[in-house]
């Protein structure tokens, strides 16, 4: 029995200070990393400003696409943080201030002394039916609906918040990798490396160059999720160095 397909997922940050530069985005490797752990494909990342239509019309064609989508940013108390209100629109939903979010900010800031104004009153509003994923950083929870996880954008509240998603995503398969050093550039290895990668399709291999004192060399990656068709294909370009080196 050949084993289920891998869930696929996608992820959509959101800011005008991504688009400006203003921001280095850090949330992007870490969401990478933590599905690739999980077993889940991440296949595409895309990244818009603060634009309610754009984030709508993007979300919708992601979620439609794929079998998680997460995002990150615009879920704050000021007025560009409009996220909730453009998931709201792409799912044709309406907004409202989740009880659970009104009883936990509420109890936050009367506990350190703090008026719970109309703008962190905002931080509680979500579509309506969405399930509310825990902050413990700050409080102020993401929100789940449907396929999408809601996520702040400030990267250990991002982290905190994936952390906590993380038993409700689809086990899926892990990826192996085999990491191999080549001395030689791209251009010397690209035709036999392009024929080893027709004959294990199952297998992903990448080719990363880098060029130091004067000389280029490759680190070639190989992943799958086939342990014995990892280990053909990693003998075969291994072979391939050997008889490369032995013509240099």
């Amino acid at each position: 029995m050949s084993a289920a397909p891998s869930a696929t997922a996608a992820m959509l940050a959101i800011g005008d200070e991504l688009l400006s530069g203003r921001t280095k985005d850090k949330n992007i490797g870490v969401l990478a990393e933590t599905l690739t752990a999980c077993g889940i494909d991440l296949k595409e990342v895309r990244i818009v400003g603060d634009e309610p239509q754009m984030i709508a019309d993007t979300l919708n064609t992601l979620r439609r696409s794929y079998d998680l989508v997460f995002t990150s940013g615009g879920i704050g108390p000021t007025h560009d943080d409009i996220t909730a209100d453009a998931v709201a629109a792409a799912f044709g939903l309406p907004i409202s201030e989740h009880p659970q979010a009104v009883a936990l900010l509420s109890a936050h800031y009367e506990q350190r002394g703090l008026e719970f104004t109309p703008a962190r009153r905002r931080m509680t509003r979500t579509p309506q039916g969405a399930s509310l994923i825990d902050n413990p950083v700050s409080v102020a929870p993401g929100f789940r609906i449907d396929n999408v996880f809601v996520m702040a954008g400030v990267p250990a509240i991002f982290q905190a918040m994936l952390q906590n998603v993380l038993p409700d995503l689809p086990a899926g398969q892990a990826i192996s990798s085999v990491s191999i050093p080549c001395p030689f550039g791209e251009g010397d290895i690209g035709d036999p490396l392009a024929a080893i990668q027709s004959r294990h399709p199952a297998v992903s291999i990448g080719s990363y160059p880098s060029f130091q004192r004067e000389r280029y060399s490759t680190e070639l990656v190989l992943r799958s999720r086939d342990e014995a068709a990892l280990a053909a294909a990693a003998r075969d370009v291994e072979a391939m160095l050997a008889a490369l080196a032995a013509r240099s």
